[in-house]
């Protein structure tokens, strides 16, 4: 094939490729084509520069090649836009450096058959956090980690070991009030959730989520995904505390999904402006993404936020330190969640439980 045509034909498959997002199906095979727009951004760039300079537009198929590759491309562009440094921040830096306000968090999918027990803590020790997330972590996990934190300070803790890859940890240094461990949607996907009490006596109210991602064998749709996020974004919008969602949410961060999220919730997310913080996978340097995701209340400021080290895991840790400034919350206050909005987050969740009624219904479960 020659290079004319080979353009053509990746423009083809480009611009579909644009638009399988937009389909408003939960089929794996279309929601997976959420995750690559960097990528996707990056070769339709490159097609649409060689197409443009090594040959000459003739006629009206080459002008209107060369417009339709533009547009995917902005379109592309436009998704990926916000998670670069040219974009303005949404969480802005703290304003004072008052240890009884900080928070730092790090969250680590540790992959449930990795066996470098020592490389995850060697990051707990690197950053010190006030708290710590795993998600993947059977009962091996749970011992070896309590053994080698036994010395340290987390002595409040929610567990869940699993050996279904949805085993979740939640270890603190910060008192946890109220924890309670819920299925939101299936008996075999913990979520977690209490208050952390800061060092100023105040009270910040946490989610920890860890859903299916919409792939074959876990799931052939990402329903439940998108329910589970739907449903933890109702609890945040309705707390009347300081929130903090973090987690392993097996989407990226500009997905149609994780924006109604986001807009529902009215949390804000500290990577706009800022970069992408890609923690999956971090066994392929081209096809890496920000799965692992944290998401503020306009409360708080950031003082850092970064990607760990490898550890071994198909995730890099995410580590950020928060600082809660309530005073200032008025800057950087997100727009309330739509009617549209508020629907179509209903409409998710009852789409999954129409979903759950009929594999009952088919003996399923």
């Amino acid at each position: 094939m020659k290079l004319k045509g080979f353009l053509q034909a990746f423009g083809i498959i480009a611009v579909i490729l644009s638009l399988f997002p937009f389909v408003a199906a939960d089929y794996w095979w279309i929601r997976m084509f959420d995750f690559p727009h960097v990528q996707l951004t990056v070769l339709t760039l490159v097609a649409l520069l060689v197409y443009f300079f090594r040959f000459d537009l003739r006629n009206w198929r080459d002008y209107t090649f060369v417009i339709v590759l533009a547009v995917c491309f902005l379109l592309q562009l436009s998704k990926i836009y916000p998670y670069t440094p040219f974009a303005e921040i949404e969480v802005r830096y703290h304003t004072a450096a008052n240890p009884q306000q900080g928070l730092s968090i790090l969250a680590t999918n540790v992959l449930q058959k990795n066996e470098e027990y020592d490389k995850v803590v060697g990051e707990i020790f690197k950053y010190d956090p006030d708290l710590l997330i795993f998600t993947e972590t059977n009962t091996v996990w749970q011992n070896e980690l309590r053994e080698r934190l036994k010395k340290y300070d987390y002595n409040y803790r929610m567990e869940m070991p699993l050996d279904n890859t949805y085993g979740m940890l939640v270890y603190s240094k910060l008192e946890l009030l109220n924890p309670k461990i819920k299925f939101l949607l299936e008996d075999s996907i913990p979520s977690m959730h209490a208050k952390l009490v800061m060092p100023s006596r105040e009270l910040v109210q946490l989610h920890v989520i860890h859903p299916t991602p919409p792939m074959p064998p876990h799931d052939a749709s990402s329903t439940d995904r998108d329910a589970q996020m739907m449903i933890v974004a109702k609890m945040a919008k309705e707390s009347k505390l300081p929130v903090v969602v973090a987690g392993d949410f097996n989407d990226v961060a500009w997905s149609e999904t994780t924006q109604l999220f986001k807009d529902v919730s009215g949390l804000l997310d500290p990577r706009i402006g800022r970069g992408f913080y890609n923690t999956y996978n971090a066994n392929s340097w081209l096809m890496r993404w920000p799965l692992d995701h944290l998401f503020v209340s306009d409360e708080f400021r950031l003082v850092t936020m970064e990607v760990g080290d490898d550890v071994e895991s198909d995730h890099f840790p995410l580590y950020a330190k928060l600082s809660l400034e309530p005073g200032v919350r008025a800057v950087q206050t997100a727009k309330p969640a739509s009617e549209k909005e508020l629907k179509e987050a209903e409409k998710q969740i009852e789409k999954e439980d129409k979903k759950d009624k009929k594999e009952k219904a088919e003996g399923k479960e």
